[in-house]
C-alpha cells in the first residue's frame, strides 16, 4: 500500500532544516569541537577554538548564522519506493523550502543562475539534490549547506589502480596540506573511493554527513580513517592555520565497487561547522 505525503509538508520541512542548520551547530559537531579545545597543546589554536565555541552560543542564542557563509543547499533524499509524493513535484517543494528559509531567515544568497553570467537568483536557489530509491514507505531528507571556502579547496583524483591504498592516503593528506588555512580549520574531510567520476564525489560529500563519532561497518575503513586523522593532524595547521594538532576534527570514507582499470578518489573537506540536518517523513 503506497503511503502519501504531501509536497506542503516537504516544503516546511526543509525550510526548518535550512534554518535550524545554519543557526545551530549539530550536536555531533558542538561534542568534537569541545573535546578538541581540551586536547589542543597550542595557547593560541586554543584560544581560536574557544573563540569559534563562542560564536557558535551566541548564534544560537540570537538565531543568526553561525557563519556568513550559509552555503549551497545540498541534499540527500532517500524515497521509499512505497513513499507517493502528492500536491506537486518532489524538487519544487524542496527548492520552494530553500527558498523559504534562505528568505524568512535572512540566510545570505549565494546561488548565481548562470555560471558564466554570475546573475544571483536572490533566493539561494536552486538547490543540489541526491535522490536514492529505498525500500520502505519513509521519505528521509538530509540538508547540508556546503561554504565554498571549504568546498574550494576539495579536491578528485583518478588513480591508477597500481597506487593503491597508499597513492589514497597520499590524495587525502595532500588536498588538506594544500588547502591550509583556506578551508577554515579543523576541518571534516569526507572521502569517497572508487565508483567512477561523480560518484566519488558524491560519495565524498554525503560522508560529511555522517555524524562524528559514528563508525562504518567495514574494520578495514575504520583503521585508514583513524591513520588519516593522525596523520593530517601530524601536519601542524592547526585551528585557523595557526598551527596546532587539531586540524581535523574526523575522516569519514565511503567506499564503492570499482572498475579493473580504475581508482577514483574524491576528498571533499568541510569547516568546522559542518551542517547537516536529518528529518525522516
Amino acid at each position: 500500500m503506497m503511503r502519501e505525503i504531501d509536497c506542503k509538508r516537504i516544503t516546511e520541512v526543509v525550510r526548518s532544516q535550512c534554518m535550524d542548520a545554519n543557526y545551530f551547530l549539530s550536536e555531533d559537531m558542538k561534542k568534537c569541537l569541545s573535546k578538541a579545545e581540551k586536547t589542543e597543546d597550542s595557547p593560541i589554536g586554543q584560544k581560536i577554538l574557544g573563540i569559534l565555541q563562542e560564536n557558535l552560543k551566541i548564534a544560537g542564542e540570537d538565531s543568526i548564522p553561525i557563519c556568513q557563509d550559509t552555503g549551497m543547499a545540498v541534499f540527500f533524499v532517500e524515497v521509499g519506493q512505497e513513499v507517493h509524493i502528492t500536491g506537486g513535484n518532489l524538487s519544487d517543494a524542496i527548492n520552494e523550502g530553500v527558498r523559504l528559509g534562505y528568505v524568512d531567515g535572512y540566510l545570505r544568497k549565494s546561488v548565481v543562475k548562470d555560471p558564466l553570467d554570475r546573475v544571483n537568483t536572490g533566493d539561494n536557489t536552486p538547490a543540489v539534490i541526491h535522490y536514492e530509491i529505498v525500500p520502505g514507505d519513509r521519505l528521509t531528507i538530509t540538508c547540508a549547506p556546503k561554504g565554498f571556502g571549504s568546498e574550494n579547496t576539495s579536491r578528485l583524483y583518478m588513480l591508477k589502480p597500481a597506487e593503491g591504498i597508499e597513492g589514497v592516503k597520499d590524495a587525502v593528506i595532500r588536498t588538506v596540506q594544500e588547502a591550509g588555512p583556506n578551508a577554515c580549520p579543523p576541518v571534516v574531510v569526507g572521502v569517497g573511493i572508487g565508483g567512477d567520476f561523480e560518484k566519488a564525489a558524491i560519495m565524498a560529500k554525503k560522508a560529511l554527513t555522517r555524524p562524528v563519532g559514528e563508525k562504518p561497518s567495514d574494520p578495514k575503513i575504520i583503521a585508514l580513517e583513524e591513520e588519516l586523522l593522525t596523520k593530517i593532524n601530524a601536519l601542524g595547521i592547526g585551528p585557523g592555520g595557526l598551527g596546532g594538532k587539531v586540524t581535523a576534527l574526523a575522516v569519514h570514507i565511503n567506499t564503492y565497487p570499482t572498475h579493473i582499470a580504475g581508482l577514483p578518489v574524491a576528498v571533499n573537506i568541510c569547516c568546522h561547522v559542518n551542517r547537516h540536518r536529518k528529518e525522516v517523513l
